[in-house]
């Protein structure tokens, strides 16, 4: 019996090559796109779930809040990690992991940078992570000064062989030969810091001050079944008390203040998608685009099983006659079900099939736009197969399901007699898909023009520095004379100023010193050490006071600072003048404030300008930024590399432009963009291939009707207006639903940015004139066709 279903139903839709060819390439788009976003979705939710103890791994997260500001700190005090250990017992082990910066190897005669994926790290860290290690002692790797523990890529990458324990890197930075104590496997892409390089972290003093923060990450690996609140608070309890303590601080005038530090522990698999902290170890993703993404995939693949709902039911008069035939000749209606769901099944599997070959197939241009290496592979096929199969028995039940039972459903007497359906009007449930289907269409469009319009936003945004023709050269700290380059470069025609620094608002500054103004509560602040041309060279302007010079000695103990520092340490308007301490003890030095520069955006606007010192000082001059004119900059770019060759021949020349840097930081964010395009399309090109199927069916329902209004003189416009102003109405109504729906979600998410574009009116508007115009068009080439046939042929149809 079975196989009767299926032969009939086989036999059925090859009858009807046109309606089965739309209805298997709209299935198989929606699932092939629901695949891909499960793809991304599943990936993204998979980050550090590598550890073999990962549900007992949690990172400690700092919040202060300071003269009104709150600062949320992805990093701790050194204490902390010392005090898990020690006054904990419910703690098995902490580790302190921190980014090594302007980190240069010498691979022969090459220098290699390898800035972002090399740490110091405690000799601890194979206790809390999962890094199998193919050669050396996990437990005596890092504990020697000197030592170095790679990936096995960064091996054959520098030794062209895996096994290269006893060897030597030399790091240009300091100078110092590094003994390979270790070989681990490559950290899989889903983990929060990617380490290709640990090494060994020189020992910490754990008497350190409480409220001093460093650049250290510290995570902690807790016991089972332990209560992290309670963990919280006896790690919180044990601060108050080092706080109270402390000889750097007065407590209680700082608490007295409505200041506070507060520690907080966060699950290390949570850490990708939610956290957004100074001081993260790595660029994080964001959880709201994987739940804006799965939402996508459900409503791509509902649209799709919509649009079979509609394109089926348009066809209920021609199979109409055949319902009626085979119910005389003694057919069930369950016989009737089970024959249109076994069409729905095979329309279904048919589609997932293709599905697999398209989600196959645009997986590279998918990782492309969405910065993945995502792979179908046979731990892939592990969990697809099973829920293909699921899918397309839940889909191919779902998608069939409203036309098999509205067939069935129609009487043979009056079928046979042509009263088939009351057409389009009596269509309410038809009608709710309608308005559903451009509901989610409508709101995409939103939701893409609300991200580009922000993207445009922080393009254009005044950051207080201006990162156009600005031209960075990297690796400078490795040149024997960087000064005499600058000094060089400077004469060069187009060549307007230049810079020696490692601290760059695009460039991942992650230094912090404690700074302890004269009279007030100190706190740790980002410190950069730049040279006397730094602020000529970024375009900053100063509020008050003026920049560094070498005109004025005294500059070695000058500082500049930035509006938001001179707000939290209290001066106001009146810093010029003040002095400021950083370090402690006999690190203590004295500076005293010699301008005030507007504030300006060194890390993603997504946070708040937060307090920023500049001192004079050349300790750190890993790159030259050199403002220059593009008018000629073929010829101004080949006597810059001309002039570095000449001053370091055997050195390698790499640059990059400061607006590229720049626009990297909102990557994610542009990507999301290009993606959201992508599906809003897809959405709203299945959304008007239904809104066809049920202007076909409305219109073949009203075919008599036509035919009568066209003998007794209405123009083809009076019949596509009367056909179409229904369907109007439900997009209108669509837009009404979705707008304010919209307007909630994209507000939400724009909340995640510091720095923001409020909606704009015309957003909305655009929107829903687009849906109301694109569905016109849909609806009105169906309509003029039906408007534009004989009406002889229609009423003799109809008789």
């Amino acid at each position: 019996m079975f196989r009767n279903y299926f032969k009939t139903a086989l036999r059925s839709l090859l009858k009807n090559k046109g309606f089965t060819f739309i209805n298997i390439i709209g299935l198989a788009l929606g699932l092939a796109i629901c695949l891909l976003i499960t793809f991304y979705v599943t990936d993204e939710l998979s980050y550090d779930q590598y550890n073999v103890k990962h549900k007992r791994i949690y990172r400690v997260n700092t919040d202060l809040k300071f003269s009104g500001t709150l600062t949320e700190y992805a990093i701790t005090a050194i204490p902390v990690a010392n005090v898990l250990k020690t006054e904990c017992p419910e703690v098995e082990t902490a580790v302190r992991v921190t980014p090594a910066l302007n980190i240069r190897f010498k691979k022969g005669d090459e220098i290699v940078r390898e800035d972002g994926t090399t740490f110091y790290s405690e000799p601890n860290i194979f206790d809390v992570f999962t890094l199998p290690l193919l050669s050396g002692d996990a437990k005596t790797a890092l504990k020697e000064p000197n030592t170095i523990v790679i990936a096995e890529s960064m091996a054959k990458k520098y030794f062209n062989r895996s096994n290269v324990i006893g060897q030597t890197l030399f790091l240009v930075t300091s100078g110092t030969s590094l003994k390979i104590t270790g070989v681990m496997k490559d950290m899989p892409v889903q983990s929060h810091f990617r380490a290709n390089f640990l090494l060994a972290a020189s020992p910490v003093n754990n008497d350190a001050p409480w409220n001093r923060l460093t650049a250290f990450a510290t995570y902690v690996l807790v016991k089972p079944n332990t209560n992290i609140a309670s963990l919280e608070s006896k790690l919180n309890a044990e601060m108050q008390e080092g706080l109270k303590g402390s000889s750097t601080m007065n407590y209680s005038k700082f608490r007295s203040g409505g200041n506070y530090f507060k520690l907080s522990l966060m699950p290390v698999t949570d850490i990708h998608l939610k956290s957004n902290r100074v001081m993260e170890l790595g660029a994080n993703g964001n959880s709201q685009y994987v739940y804006i993404f799965s939402a996508v995939a459900i409503f791509i693949l509902l649209l799709a099983c919509i649009n079979f709902m509609n394109l089926s039911t348009a066809r209920s008069a021609s199979r109409a006659r055949e319902v009626g035939v085979r119910k005389v000749l003694g057919s069930s209606r369950k016989h009737l079900i089970f024959q249109f769901l076994a069409e729905s099944l095979i329309v279904t599997f048919v589609a997932a099939v293709i599905a697999v070959f398209a989600a196959w197939a645009l997986l590279p241009l998918f990782n492309h736009l969405s910065n993945k290496q995502l792979v179908i592979n046979a731990q892939t096929a592990t969990w697809l197969l099973p829920a293909l199969l699921s899918i397309v028995v839940i889909v191919g039940v779902l998608a069939g399901s409203y036309p098999a039972f509205f067939l069935s459903a129609f009487q043979p007497i009056n079928v046979l007699k042509g009263k088939i359906s009351t057409g389009f009007k009596g269509g309410t449930f038809r009608s709710t898909l309608v308005v559903f289907q451009f509901s989610i269409s409508i709101f995409l469009v939103i939701g893409t023009l609300v991200i580009y319009n922000q993207l445009n936003y922080i393009q254009n945004k005044n950051l207080g520095f201006n990162r156009n023709q600005v031209l960075i050269l990297n690796n400078v700290n490795t040149l024997e004379h960087p000064e005499l380059l600058k000094q060089e470069i400077k004469k060069l025609p187009g060549v307007i100023n230049a810079t020696l620094t490692s601290f760059l608002p695009t460039a991942n500054n992650k230094v912090l010193n404690y700074v302890s103004p004269s009279g007030k509560e100190g706190q740790s602040t980002q410190f950069w050490k730049i040279d006397e041309d730094y602020i000529g060279t970024m375009g900053m302007q100063m509020k008050n006071g003026r920049g560094f010079s070498g005109e004025f000695r005294t500059d070695s103990t000058a500082m500049v600072i930035n509006e938001t520092a001179a707000k939290v340490f209290g001066y106001g308007n009146d810093a010029i003048g003040k002095t400021i301490n950083t370090g402690i003890a006999k690190d203590l030095k004295k500076y005293h404030v010699i301008g005030v520069v507007k504030d300006f955006n060194f890390s993603s606007l997504r946070d708040n300008v937060t307090p920023l010192v500049m001192v004079l000082d050349n300790d750190w001059l890993a790159r030259l930024s050199i403002r220059i004119n593009t008018h000629n900059l073929p010829i101004l770019m080949t006597g810059i590399e001309k002039t570095w060759k000449t001053i370091a021949p055997n050195e390698h020349f790499e640059y990059s432009f400061m607006d590229a840097d720049f626009d990297a930081l909102y990557r994610t964010e542009q990507r999301m963009g290009q993606l959201f395009i992508i599906f809003t399309g897809l959405a709203i090109a299945i959304a008007c291939l239904g809104l066809f199927g049920l202007a076909a069916y409305a219109a073949e329902q009203r075919n008599r009707e036509i035919g009568i209004r066209k003998v007794l003189g209405a123009s083809i416009a009076a019949i596509v207006t009367m056909l179409s102003k229904d369907f109007v109405r439900l997009v209108t109504m669509s837009f009404l639903i979705a707008a304010p729906l919209a307007w909630l979600t994209m507000n939400k998410w724009l909340q995640g940015f510091a720095y923001r574009q409020d909606i704009q009116w015309w957003v909305v508007i655009l929107a829903g004139a687009g849906a109301v115009a694109i569905a016109f068009v849909t609806i009105s080439l169906q309509s003029f066709r039906a408007a534009a046939a004989n009406p002889v042929e229609s009423l003799r149809v109809s008789d």
